[in-house]
Order: structure tokens, then C-alpha cells, then sequence
């Protein structure tokens, strides 16, 4: 056993995805790092602004500008000069962001707000390239029956980050109280544990065959392909030399992409639909404001944050199941099953945040509806967690070609980080005018992201890259972007190996037993 647990960790690809998720967790950490930074007294008072002032969401949302900055930066770097430099550099601006936001005010405080500001834009240079290049990269290392699995697993580690971060503030405020600033100082430092561990192992990582191919190194291309899949590494490297002479030539821009009648205008659209219905879904709120949503059912602030801290511990968890059934399932399922729960589940907390708000009048319990009430959030986490967490960063890696790809996963981060700006600035304007009537707002935004989603989705889990780029063709072909409408709706399904013949054909998933599918995904262990 111990032969074997070696084996794996010296096993490439489990680098690459251990690597790729301690790196995404960074993204976590700081979504869960500032919720409750947003409340303490002393940070309050440093930056010169009171916690009801917009000035709040404006330091929370601009990171967002930031990462939408550097997926445009980092995604270019990562063509020019390869992936591992670009990851490199990213991983050394969110350290310089990071360490700007943590002197802030140290020992002075005028400027202290603006030096806020310069380090969360430059933090979210640094974390929008890695949430552009880490996906690209991944996928380029992952089997195409696998990249689904790979990326959840990332993105469970998201959720570590964001779990660590609430739980070491909420631990530093409960020890030294909300008048320290080292309550809101320590969380900040403690992050760049992140940049400078992964920055340490970078160089161990291997580049990317594809884009070795993609830049004419074809020797090294032969090498990392054997270092990385071993025997399989040469049969490997004839598919991606004749990938790569199907798409030579073929150098894409960002207008290309965005233009109308060209080939990568379709699947860009795809994932700016992805990154806006993830928005439209209203969880980015419930992760920053998280606290304040607890107190809006009606706890007081302390268990409001304690409460909190076990939404994120279910969170963390409720993880291993999505990356169980992404590849089980597809993506579209997740996404359209996840935007259902999620409908539901802010219908019945616009139910129950209105029970908790009136509750004096209604000469009711409190608990009668916050109980109930917590419980449908946490239902709601999972939902989101399972269904819409990873499929909107992974699709974007699945269907363009090598010379778009970098492009297309820069194009989602710059949506995210756009429509969470706005999901972030405007949640406390919502808060305060809307009450529990925001969770109506929330169901219904859901309700549109689902069916969309529907509509125009294509599944991209199980099939090649090539195999994805194909069905645009053939909706172009056909005139239609409706999914069901093209190559007679097959794109609605997801192929799965044919166990019949040991995987050398592909099927429709629903032939096979969602048992045997979720099975494939867990290790099997040689004790």
C-alpha cells in the first residue's frame, strides 16, 4: 500500500490537479477571508468608512475588476511564454496584492484606504489569471472521460479555501475581539501561505504537450507526453500533431471571438451565458454576506457566524459529491437540476425570511422559521456547490480549439468577474431595500439561468475536444443554436464508455447504471 500511494504521488497528472486545486483554493480563500473583515470595527475605522457605507462592497467588488484585468494579461502570457511562467507570475502578483492589503493602515492611516484598494485590484490581477490559466492547463493534462472529475476536485478545494478563511477570522474575532486589528490583519497574512508554497513547486509541474505542439516544439511536446502518460504518451502525440494541423493557422483574437459569423463567436457565447447564469444564480451574495443572511432569518450575529462556518463545512463536503456526478451525470444535468433546487430553495426563504422578520407581529417563534429556514440554505449551498460551482469553468476548457482556448477561459473569468462585481456591489443595496424579498429576486434569476441553460447548453462531458468543436460546426450547418435542434439532439446527451465492449465505443449515458457510472469515478485501493 505504501509502494502505491508513492506511485500516485509521483504520478504527473495527480501533481498537476494536487497543484491546480491548492491553487484555486486561493480564489476560496479570499471570498471567505473578507466577509467578516467587513465587520470589524477596527478595519472599519482604519479605512475611514462606516459598515453600512457602499465604500464596503466598492473593496469587496473591485477585486473582481481586477481578476477580470488579469485573465486578459495571464492568458496571453500563458500563449506567449507557456503555462507554468504565466501561473508563476500570477502566483507572484496576488502575493504583492495580498501583502499590500495586509499594511494597509499599518502605522499610518492616512492613504490606508486607497493602499486597500491598489492591493485588492492587484490580488485580483494575480487571482483572475489563475482562475484563467489553472482550468486551461488542467484540462490539457486530463483525459477527456476525466476533466470533469479533475476540476471538481479543484474546486472542491475552492471551497477549502473559502471554509479555512471564514474559520481563521472567525477564530482571531471571537479571541481578540472586533476592536483588533490583528483580527483583520492575521486572515490576510495567513493567505500568502498560498502563493509562496505553490510558487516553491511550480517548476516540478509539466508544460503542456498541447502547447508545446502549438509553439513548434515538438520534441519537448514527445517528452512531456511520455512523462506524463508513460506508454500511452506516443499514441498521444500523433492525436495532437493532427489536432494541431487541422487548427494550424487558424490564430484567433478576441474580436474573432466576439464578432458575429465567426466560428468561436458561438461557443464564446456559450460561456458568457455560463459565467452570467452562475451570477444570475445569486450565490456569490450568499458567500460574501453570508453572516448577514443568517441574521436576516432572524439569529443573532454571533451564531449568524457560527452558522456560517457549518454552511461552509457543508459546503466543503457536499463537494465530493459533484465531482461523483459531473462525469456520471454531464454538465448540463448538474447545471439544470442545480438551478431548480436552487429556485425552490430561495422561494422558501423568501417564505421564511419573511416569517423571521415578522415574527413579533405574527406571534410566532423566531426558530419556527429560522430553523426551517437554515435548513433550506444549507440545501441551497449543496445545489450550488454540485450544479454550478464547476461545470461554467470547465466547459469554457472543453470547446474551443488550442488557439482559442487560453482566449475563451479569459473570456469567462472577465464575465465572472464583471457580473460578481455587480452581484457584490449591488447585494448590500438589496439588503437594505429589499429584505427577504431579494431571495424572490434570486428564485427567479434561477428559473432563467436553468432554462437557458436548457436551450442553448450543449453536453461537452465525454467527448474530445475536437469532438466539441464539431457540433458547432454543425450548427452553423443547421442555423440554429437550440441544442435539440442540432444533429438530431444528440449534443443534449452525454456519451459514456460502452461496457459491453470495455469503453471502445461510446454511448448514451442513460444505457448505463448511474451506479456503475458514479463507480468508475472512485478509486479503486489495493489494500
Amino acid at each position: 500500500m505504501l509502494d502505491r500511494a508513492r506511485a500516485v504521488l509521483s504520478d504527473k497528472q495527480t501533481q498537476v490537479i494536487a497543484f491546480s486545486s491548492t491553487a484555486i483554493a486561493l480564489y476560496g480563500y479570499d471570498q471567505g477571508m473578507m466577509s467578516l473583515i467587513n465587520t470589524n470595527y477596527s478595519y472599519l475605522e482604519t479605512m475611514g468608512i462606516s459598515e453600512d457605507s457602499p465604500i464596503v462592497g466598492v473593496i469587496v467588488s473591485v477585486y473582481y475588476l481586477g481578476c477580470a484585468a488579469g485573465a486578459v494579461l495571464f492568458s496571453w502570457l500563458a500563449d506567449k511564454y507557456g503555462r507554468k511562467k504565466a501561473i508563476f507570475l500570477c502566483l507572484v502578483t496576488a502575493s504583492l496584492g495580498n501583502f499590500l492589503m495586509f499594511v494597509s493602515g499599518l502605522g499610518f492611516m492616512k492613504g490606508a484606504l486607497a493602499t486597500m484598494l491598489v492591493g485588492r485590484v492587484i490580488m485580483g490581477l494575480g487571482v483572475g489569471g489563475i482562475d484563467s490559466v489553472i482550468p486551461t492547463y488542467s484540462s490539457e493534462l486530463s483525459k477527456d472521460e476525466a476533466r470533469g472529475k479533475a476540476m471538481a476536485q479543484e474546486f472542491q478545494s475552492n471551497i477549502f479555501g473559502l471554509l479555512m478563511a471564514f474559520g481563521i477570522n472567525l477564530g482571531v474575532t471571537v479571541a481578540l475581539g472586533k476592536w483588533s486589528q490583528w483580527a483583520w490583519r492575521t486572515p490576510i497574512i495567513v493567505m500568502q501561505a498560498y502563493p509562496i508554497v505553490l510558487m516553491a513547486f511550480t517548476e516540478m509541474l509539466p508544460e503542456s504537450p498541447r502547447w508545446f505542439i502549438y509553439n513548434g516544439r515538438n520534441e519537448e511536446a514527445q517528452i512531456a507526453l511520455n512523462d506524463i502518460w508513460g506508454t500511452e504518451g506516443d499514441a498521444k502525440f500523433e492525436d495532437l500533431l493532427d489536432s494541431h494541423e487541422k487548427e494550424k493557422g487558424d490564430a484567433v483574437s478576441y474580436w474573432d471571438m466576439v464578432t458575429p459569423g465567426h466560428a468561436q463567436f458561438h461557443p464564446t457565447m456559450i460561456t458568457i451565458m455560463g459565467q452570467i447564469n452562475q451570477a444570475l444564480t445569486g450565490y456569490g451574495a450568499v458567500s460574501v454576506y453570508g453572516p448577514q443572511i443568517f441574521e436576516l432569518l432572524g439569529y443573532p450575529t454571533h451564531a449568524s457566524e457560527y452558522l456560517t462556518l457549518g454552511n461552509y463545512t457543508s459546503y466543503f463536503f457536499l463537494m465530493t459529491v459533484a465531482w461523483l456526478l459531473i462525469d456520471a451525470l454531464g454538465r448540463r444535468k448538474l447545471l439544470i437540476q442545480g438551478s431548480i433546487l436552487l429556485a425552490l430553495s430561495f422561494l422558501l426563504l423568501t417564505v421564511f425570511g419573511g416569517l423571521a422578520t415578522n415574527s413579533s407581529r405574527l406571534h410566532i417563534p423566531v426558530l419556527a422559521s429560522a430553523i426551517p429556514g437554515t435548513i433550506t440554505l444549507f440545501i441551497a449551498t449543496g445545489a450550488f456547490g454540485i450544479g454550478w460551482l464547476a461545470p461554467v469553468w470547465l466547459i469554457p476548457t472543453e470547446i474551443y480549439p488550442t488557439s482559442a482556448r487560453a482566449n475563451g477561459t479569459a473570456i469567462s473569468v472577465i464575465v465572472w468577474g464583471f457580473a460578481n462585481f455587480a452581484i457584490t456591489f449591488l447585494t448590500p443595496v438589496l439588503f437594505n431595500n429589499l429584505s427577504y424579498f431579494i431571495f424572490l429576486v434570486f428564485a427567479f434569476t434561477n428559473l432563467v439561468a436553468g432554462l437557458t441553460t436548457w436551450i442553448y447548453l450543449p453536453e461537452s462531458g465525454g467527448r474530445s475536444f475536437e469532438e466539441n468543436q464539431e457540433f458547432f460546426k454543425e450548427a452553423a450547418e443547421a442555423g440554429t443554436w437550440r441544442v435539440a435542434k442540432v444533429c438530431k439532439g444528440e449534443y443534449t446527451k452525454l456519451m459514456y464508455p460502452n461496457p459491453r465492449d470495455g469503453g471502445d465505443t461510446l454511448i448514451d449515458a442513460e444505457r448505463v447504471p448511474l451506479l456503475t457510472r458514479i463507480e468508475e469515478q472512485v478509486p479503486s485501493v489495493d489494500v
